[in-house]
């Protein structure tokens, strides 16, 4: 039976309290293939009340029992991976191996790093005579975006289970498929009912409500810096703690001395993937002025070898971005950089020729950037890479740092020793240096308008605990 119409509420599938739909688009074709119900501030408050009853008993649960809830979580999502990579590739666009293998993967990473994070987390200590706990925080609110949806839907529920923590989550409503699917998961698991909740729905109607409500403690949202603010006004009137992953623009500086070659090829790589559509993408390539032709060169080398097509083709390479409203926002910063005086190296506006329906955009490079363009500045969100030349590492830094984000920055470089003295002064809550692998138990969130906040692993589960002092916890001698 498909839950696709109905909302997960205390343990059952419920439908909303008034009724409202909205269709479900494929990028690949622009089809509308599912539909979902919007939910209402009336549908928010059965969720956040279930939520309330839920945390009486399971914010005093032993530690044990959370870590099997967590395990059991893991199994079914495992048996439960092929139907997740479809729903993702069809309603984001991901190409299918790829859903599965990254999408639906990176999902399952971070669950498999909380239960492990989760076996040796100390939530108390002693102090002298008294006791420092660390308690949950109580009913959180979640909202993820489309770009990464297992990604951000693991790494919000998987602390908040480990924590202690009740909780309901609003999915994007552009790729809500796979939460709902997760939701069918969380109850196959026997999660205790009212522990977790969902209610899918748009910012106004069911993010606002959530964002303001008394009963939530704390918000965790991932998505646009614009919307991030709106949360946060939203939470302010109730001092609900909010803990936000936001936009980036994030630099990736070439060294003089790098193997050019590579560095380029896999920077290129690392920006288009996803279709560009990840907040820490590396879109800023900084190269030495000297070798900036050379640099250009091998960047559309590497874009001309993106396949762009549908996401269920074998041969894709590259989907198409999530919808229209997106696929407009990249058209025109594409096109600000050609009226703006970009040199045009690879791709550049509409879509492919052979491709006439669907969200595709053409991989895009652009060479002779300055840093006061849009496509240097803004967030493009899309399959489009940025090439600075600069005169000194110093001024590439200075402008890597000019930006009002600071989620990522990528440092290549042979001599090991000047990348992380450059990390070191890097404005960002992450520092990649020569391209290394993606580690779950790394902290992940940003400086500046990228947001506050930490997640995955340990630093994750933290920022859903409040830390309590007892005093006097022993008696003293």
């Amino acid at each position: 039976m498909s839950h696709d119409l109905q909302f997960y509420i205390d343990g059952a599938w419920v439908d909303p309290v008034v009724p409202s739909t909205l269709d479900v688009i494929d990028p690949s074709n622009e089809d509308a293939f599912a539909r979902i119900s919007l939910g209402s501030r009336a549908d928010v408050d059965k969720a956040v009340a279930a939520a309330k009853r839920a945390f009486n008993t399971y914010g005093f649960t032993a530690v044990e029992e959370r870590l099997d809830i967590l395990n059991r979580v893991i199994e079914v999502y495992k048996k439960r991976s092929k139907d997740l990579a479809i729903a993702v590739s069809r309603e984001m666009g991901a190409p299918r191996q790829m859903a599965l293998d990254s999408q639906v993967g990176i999902g399952l990473a971070h669950l498999a790093k909380m239960a492990e994070t989760l076996k040796n987390f100390q939530f108390r200590h002693a102090k002298g005579n008294h006791l420092v706990v660390k308690e949950p925080i109580g009913v959180v609110g979640l909202i993820t975006p489309w770009n990464w949806p297992l990604n951000q839907i693991t790494c919000k529920v998987g602390p908040a289970l480990a924590a202690g923590c009740t909780m309901v989550l609003k999915p994007s409503e552009i790729a809500p498929l796979d939460a709902i699917i997760f939701a069918e998961i969380i109850d196959e698991a026997g999660v205790p009912k009212g522990v977790f909740n969902l209610v899918n729905g748009d910012g106004p109607g069911v993010g606002q409500a959530l964002s303001s409500h008394p009963d939530i403690d704390m918000m965790s949202f991932t998505g646009s810096t614009r919307a991030g603010i709106l949360v946060a006004k939203a939470a302010a009137d109730t001092v609900k703690r909010v803990h936000q992953e936001l936009g980036g623009k994030s630099a990736n500086i070439l060294f003089p001395d790098v193997d050019l070659a590579t560095a380029v090829s896999k920077g290129v790589a690392g920006c288009f993937s996803n279709s560009g559509q990840s907040c820490n993408a590396p879109t800023r390539m900084f190269v030495p002025r000297d070798r900036h032709d050379e640099a250009a060169g091998y960047a559309r080398t590497a874009a001309e070898k993106f396949t762009v097509g549908p996401a269920d083709s074998a041969n894709t390479k590259l989907g198409p971005v999530v919808s229209q409203v997106q696929y407009d926002k990249i058209q025109d910063l594409i096109q600000s950089g050609i009226d703006e005086g970009a040199t045009l190296v690879a791709g550049g506006p509409g879509r492919p020729a052979e491709l006439n329906r669907g969200y595709y955009v053409r991989p895009t490079v652009f060479a002779d950037v300055t840093h006061d363009m849009r496509i240097a500045r803004e967030e493009v969100f899309g399959p489009v890479l940025a090439i600075l030349p600069y005169d000194t590492v110093e001024q590439a830094v200075e402008q890597a740092n000019d930006t009002v984000y600071g989620l990522a920055s990528y440092i290549q470089a042979k001599d090991l020793q000047k990348a992380r003295e450059v990390a070191a002064r890097m404005r960002s809550g992450n520092v990649y240096i020569n391209y290394p692998q993606w580690d779950a138990g790394l902290p992940f969130g940003g400086y500046k308008q990228s947001g506050n906040g930490r997640e995955y692993a340990e630093y994750g589960l933290e920022d859903f605990l409040e830390i309590k002092g007892i005093a006097g916890y022993e008696a003293a001698e």
